[in-house]
Formats: C-alpha cells, sequence, structure tokens
C-alpha cells in the first residue's frame, strides 16, 4: 500500500540552543512526551541541511536579523504576539502574530533522499517566495507494536525480537518573509493545497485527502505519533473485547446447560413416579417391566451427573481464561512502562553527552558544516578527511559545484584547505588558493557573465550599415 504524501506547516519554536535538530535538549523533552522512539542502528541515515546563504545557522540570530528587516522596511515593530481587535459589528477578533520562521513535516518513503527534499525546498521558494533555511530527514524514529504487524504492513520490521514500525519524514524550516517589503508571505487554503500536490509529486507519494473531503483535522507530527500509539492500544482492547465475547459465549452455553437439566430433572420426577406407579403394578400383575425402569433411572441419573461435571470444568475454564487475560493485560502493561522508562533515561543520557561534546569541542558544529559543504562541491569522502582529520592542503583538478550559482566552475592545480575565519575564531572557512571560495565561486560567475555579454554583443557589431 503506497505512503500518503502529507505535509504540516506550524510556526517554529525558535529558542537559543542552535539550528532546529533532533538532538537539541527542548525537542527531546518532546520525544519523550509523544514516546518517540529511536533505533540508534539507523541514526547513521539521518541528513541535514543548512542554507549557505543565510551564513549563520542559529534560527535565533536569523529571528533576530527578521525583526530588525522588518522595522527598516515597514518603519514599525513586527508584531510577535497575538493580539485583540474590535471588528466592524463590534465583535472582538483575535489576530495572530507574525511567525516569520515556519517548520513543515513531511511524510517521506524509505529511500528519499535530502536532495529528493531540497527540490521540493526550491520549488516552494520559486512558487511562492517562502526560503528554506534548514532540512533535517529523520529515518530512526518510531514505535514498537504489540504484536505481528498487519499483512498489509510492509514497512515494520523486527529489531531484537520486537516488531517496530518506523515513521520516516523530515523537517523543513522556512523563512516566510517577504525581504524586499518587510511582510509575511500570505498563502490561502488552495496554496497549501498545491503545496501538498508538489510534495506528492516530488516525493513519489500517494496524494492523501483534503481535510474538506476526509472532514477530518491534519494532526501535528507530535499527534500523529500519539494516534499511532491510541490504534494500537485500540487493538489491544479489541482482543480484550474479543475474549470477553468468548467468556459470554461460555456463559450463555452455561445458561443453556442449566436448562437442559431443570428439563431433565423434571423427567427424572417423571421417572421416578412412573416407576414407583409401575412398582405397584408389577408387585399387582409381577411385570418385568419395573426392572427395565430402574435402568433407565440409573442412566438418567448418570447423564445428570455428566452435565453436572461438565458444567464445573466449564466454570474454572472461564475463570481461568479470565484470570490469564487480566495477567497478560498487566504483562503488556508493565513491558511497556519499563520500555518507556528504558527510552527516557537513554535519551536523558545522550542529551548529556551531547552537551559535553559541544563544550568540549567548540568547533564541532563548524566542522559538521564544512562537511556538509565539501560534499556538496563535489569532494570525496578521502579529500573530506584529508582536508577536516588530517588538517592537510589538497591540489585539485576538475570541476566544482556551486549550490548559489547552480553550475559547476573548472579548476585547474588549485590548492583547497579548511582555516580559521580570520574574522571570529570560532568559524571555518573552506579556502581556494587562500581566498575564502565563496568571494572565488563569485568572481567566477562575474567571468562567466562577461564573457557571456561580450559573445552576446559581437553579432551585433559586425551586421554595419546599408544604404
Amino acid at each position: 500500500m503506497a505512503t500518503k504524501s502529507s505535509i504540516h506547516i506550524k510556526p517554529c519554536k525558535v529558542t537559543s540552543s542552535g539550528p532546529h535538530n533532533w538532538r537539541t535538549p527542548e525537542y527531546m523533552r518532546n520525544i519523550g512526551e509523544s514516546r518517540i522512539y529511536v533505533i540508534p542502528e539507523l541514526s547513521s541515515d539521518n541528513e541535514q541541511w543548512i542554507n549557505p546563504d543565510f551564513g549563520n545557522p542559529d534560527l535565533q540570530t536569523h529571528y533576530d536579523n527578521v525583526k530588525q528587516m522588518v522595522k527598516e522596511k515597514t518603519g514599525r515593530a513586527m508584531q510577535e504576539k497575538e493580539r485583540e481587535r474590535k471588528g466592524k459589528n463590534g465583535k472582538i477578533i483575535k489576530v495572530a502574530g507574525c511567525s516569520p520562521i515556519r517548520e513543515g513535516v513531511l511524510l517521506i518513503r524509505p529511500e528519499t533522499t535530502l536532495a529528493d527534499v531540497r527540490e521540493f525546498g526550491e520549488e516552494c521558494q520559486r512558487r511562492w517566495g517562502i526560503t528554506p533555511l534548514q532540512i533535517f530527514l529523520h529515518k530512526d524514529e518510531g514505535h514498537w507494536l504489540g504484536g505481528k504487524p498487519d499483512t498489509e504492513d510492509k514497512e515494520s520490521f523486527q529489531v531484537g525480537g520486537k516488531w517496530f514500525k518506523p515513521n520516516y519524514h523530515a523537517h523543513i524550516i522556512f523563512d516566510w518573509m517577504n525581504h524586499d517589503t518587510g511582510k509575511s508571505r500570505k498563502l490561502n487554503d488552495e496554496d497549501m493545497a498545491a503545496m501538498q500536490t508538489l510534495a506528492s509529486d516530488i516525493l513519489m507519494m500517494e496524494r492523501g485527502q483534503s481535510k474538506n473531503v476526509t472532514g477530518k483535522e491534519h494532526l501535528e507530527r507530535n499527534d500523529f505519533i500519539i494516534e499511532k500509539q491510541k490504534a494500537e492500544l485500540q487493538r489491544i482492547d479489541a482482543a480484550k473485547r474479543h475474549k470477553e465475547q468468548q467468556v459470554e459465549l461460555a456463559e450463555q452455553e452455561l445458561k443453556q446447560v442449566k436448562s437442559e437439566i431443570r428439563t431433565d430433572k423434571l423427567k427424572s420426577a417423571a421417572t421416578d413416579a412412573a416407576t414407583a406407579i409401575a412398582s405397584g403394578v408389577g408387585s399387582l400383575f409381577g411385570s418385568g417391566k419395573q426392572k427395565e425402569l430402574e435402568h433407565s433411572n440409573v442412566e438418567l441419573h448418570q447423564e445428570i451427573a455428566k452435565r453436572n461435571k461438565s458444567i464445573d470444568d466449564l466454570k474454572v475454564r472461564m475463570q481461568q481464561m479470565q484470570e490469564q487475560h487480566g495477567k497478560q493485560i498487566r504483562n503488556l502493561q508493565g513491558v511497556h512502562n519499563q520500555e518507556l522508562e528504558a527510552k527516557d533515561k537513554e535519551i536523558s543520557r545522550l542529551n548529556t553527552i551531547l552537551e559535553k561534546a559541544f563544550n568540549w569541542f567548540p568547533l564541532l558544529k563548524e566542522m559538521l558544516r564544512m562537511e556538509k559543504l565539501c560534499y556538496a562541491i563535489g569532494f570525496t569522502k578521502d579529500m573530506v578527511n584529508s582536508l577536516l582529520t588530517k588538517k592537510e592542503a589538497i591540489r585539485c583538478n576538475g570541476k566544482i559545484y556551486s549550490e548559489e550559482h547552480r553550475r559547476r566552475f573548472e579548476i585547474k592545480n588549485d590548492i583547497f584547505k579548511i582555516e580559521k575565519s580570520s574574522v571570529d575564531n570560532n568559524k571555518l572557512v573552506l579556502t581556494i588558493n587562500r581566498q575564502p571560495i565563496g568571494e572565488w565561486f563569485k568572481e567566477q560567475w562575474e567571468k562567466l557573465r562577461q564573457g557571456l555579454r561580450q559573445s552576446a554583443e559581437e553579432p551585433r557589431k559586425s551586421r554595419g550599415f546599408k544604404l
């Protein structure tokens, strides 16, 4: 069954802890609350991208820059908080505050790449002017199933003997502002529906139905996970109801058996009366019918005794089923609570380790940014290792790619090296022949434009005049 495409847009909660990442302390707390599970073995499949055009990846800094831009462009401070105003009919209307930075959550396929989501973000920028700032692919999150998945479930897999349901998704952080006017972009319902269709086309996923058709409100990411867990609890409740139905059927069978026993007792009483009459008649006429009636009476009493034993056995079995069912429910709840507690402890431990790592290695974030930049340019793993790990300079020939200009530029025996920024010691910069790579790309782009302009002007000059 094809996975349906979905994108949910909401204001992004900006913190001073750095770019949006599932490893930041605040986001880890959200994970604990919504009971999201992380498989560490799959974390290597996660990817991230930071828009290099905005320099500093810190969202709080970008948010402050947007506030300053709005003030300069409009002459008014940006309205951040929700406010109330009186409408024409006298009613109080709530006006939402400005959300210059917004987060979108995309459902993706296991094979979806960072390039696919970047293509979606670039198309959104072209159509609606919203600029992607950061992209994060999460392929290590999901939740545990209580048992085997349904036959049509092709995504779930086993981890350590238990079944895990993955939740493949991507976070994309947008700048929602028009930096020429200082105003927020205005997207209506048709634009958002077109964005859903765009996501399904680029990511090759089935288009989800509109809430106008289904009558259902779309869920936020954490609510979606909670709904998944509720569905699992509903499955357990369904199993419980099935057992209760079995118990109810057993009780109905018990009532039917009791009814039959009452009928048998009436028959027995009638048989005893007939035996007594036959005995009196036999004593008068010497008939052998009395012994036959006595034998039938004995067999009837034996049958009643068997029925009574069956009833007792049935009661015992019903009691055992109820006790077994209660034990299973308690075991499931206990295992579930233990897993949640273990995950919370693991999250807290990882959070502590990450905080220590960033304190011990202040340039760690810069090295990660340099690594992404080198791979985007076209360097191999060995070349990146020489630049970052060995801190060596490398000499290259060929072509390198500029994301800003979306084209490749030729290099010949040029020397690349990662050095500390001359402006900020806490920043790193990739240089080519000791020139920052950004400045070098701009020079090459300007040379290319001048060459194209000259080649376009030459045919005009050669036309001459006709008399």
